[in-house]
């Protein structure tokens, strides 16, 4: 039976990419599906995609889905500067960038804050597990406090939130999920694709290998048992007819740039995503008690992204000629002349 086709023609084989050389049933592999998912539903042009990367396990995902797009695996910690080249030189990209929890919240964590901050639109997504998965498990900075490793190392200092690091440095869309859940995980993606700004994902992602013991709130188990939705999730995408059904208090509708809209439906809180405060204090309270809040935590629609505050021309600078980019005699000499 042939493959079912998305509203561009392709079929889900055109999303795919290498065959994984991650430990079986890793995280990874789950987001790295979602995301051949999200593009598929969406209805990606693969080779109108760049997916970005910088080391540890999670930057080895991107060889693993869309094998027609662009791609560049960059140094420790350094992906934000070169999806910000990238799309300097392209705008009409459509960019992925996948990192890791010590990728994005050790070496690189000043250029995390300073992406989140110039709001470019790319989609970041962090593979977090909590520990250096590459080198044999070292504990990240987003790993718990007192956790103990399977070596007897317990870690002594606080963990930090990304997410609530985001919102601060001013990300535009900020939402955490957790790689086991196949629906959440889908819709959250799709949104995040249709976003025009920066999308940060922190991602709950376990690592067989050195941290799903129960008692880590990076582990299977834990997350199953301890998951708390703040909302349930549903993207309708701009091609799809958009009908919104409305309770007072139960349902907030956001609509995107590109006409597709998030629709938020509230479970047991009194939430609204687009007050940044608010995203700030429910995840403060979080900590306090034993749950791993999943969902769209804040979202700004409507602030322009990195590169519409540059003014830049909408074709892709790469590809100007040069009667585009280089002045004329007459204004160098102009120049000149105001200088005397």
């Amino acid at each position: 039976m042939p493959d079912r086709l998305n509203h561009i023609g392709l079929a889900p084989a055109d999303y795919r990419g290498a065959k994984t050389t991650l430990c079986a049933g890793c995280g990874h592999n789950a987001i790295s599906e979602r995301i051949i998912d999200a593009c598929f539903e969406l209805g990606l042009q693969p080779h109108r995609v760049v997916k970005l990367s910088g080391i540890g396990c999670s930057s080895k995902s991107p060889a693993y889905f869309l094998s027609r797009s662009f791609g560049f695996n960059s140094v420790h910690g350094r992906m934000p500067s070169v999806a910000t080249g990238a799309l300097l030189a392209n705008r009409t990209l459509r960019a992925i960038g996948v990192s890791g929890d010590g990728d994005t919240a050790s070496i690189g964590i000043g250029q995390f804050i300073h992406l989140m901050r110039r709001n470019l639109p790319l989609v970041y997504i962090v593979e977090d597990n909590g520990v250096y998965g590459l080198t044999k498990g070292q504990f990240s900075a987003t790993a718990d406090e007192g956790q103990k490793l399977k070596s007897g190392v317990v870690n002594q200092f606080p963990a930090l939130d990304l997410c609530a690091m985001a919102i601060e440095s001013g990300a535009t869309f900020v939402a955490r999920s957790f790689s086991g859940d196949k629906r959440q995980l889908t819709q959250v993606l799709k949104a995040a694709l249709s976003h025009q700004g920066i999308a940060m994902l922190d991602i709950i992602s376990p690592c067989v290998t050195f941290n799903d013991q129960p008692e880590s709130t990076k582990s299977y188990q834990y997350v199953k048992q301890h998951e708390s939705p703040v909302h349930e999730v549903d993207f309708i995408p701009y091609f799809n007819d958009i009908t919104v059904d409305y309770e007072p208090g139960a349902v907030t509708d956001v609509r995107l740039h590109d006409g597709s809209h998030l629709r938020l439906r509230k479970l047991d809180r009194d939430y609204d995503p687009t007050d940044r405060r608010s995203a700030l204090g429910l995840l403060s309270n979080a900590h306090g008690g034993e749950e791993v809040l999943t969902g769209v935590f804040y979202l700004a629609p409507e602030k322009p992204d990195f590169l519409a505050s540059l003014n830049l021309v909408p074709e892709p600078l790469a590809t100007l000629p040069d009667d585009r980019v280089r002045p004329p005699q007459s204004v160098l000499e102009r120049i000149n002349a105001s200088l005397a």
